[in-house]
């Protein structure tokens, strides 16, 4: 799958899996999660108002908009958390009564 992010450079970091959305997604030691997602070729939710796909806005923590789950139900954002390996994330969350999105 093509990626929204390409990579360029530091491609001789080592690789650390995770998982998004029950999908296996390789990134590089030092990503972010929203890099991990966007390389990969996914998108990182669905936009609450109808309007398609979205990848971050701010990319630097100051909005809402890349909030991700783990599999427990605890929530990150994207653009600033790390990849670890093993990381079990999803796009939605497990409760949706705690963010309604359209199916």
């Amino acid at each position: 799958m093509r990626g929204r992010f390409h990579r360029i450079a530091e491609t001789d970091r080592p690789p650390v899996s995770i998982t998004v959305d029950g999908a296996a997604v390789t990134a590089r030691e030092g990503d972010s999660l929203l890099v991990a997602v966007l390389a990969s070729g996914r998108t990182l939710r669905q936009s609450e108002f109808g309007d398609g796909s979205r990848a971050g806005f701010c990319l630097m923590g100051a909005c809402q908009d890349c909030w991700m789950w783990q599999a427990d139900g605890g929530r990150l954002r994207a653009c600033t958390t790390p990849v670890r390996a093993g990381m079990d994330l999803l796009t939605r969350p497990v409760d949706e009564t705690l963010w309604p999105l359209p199916a």
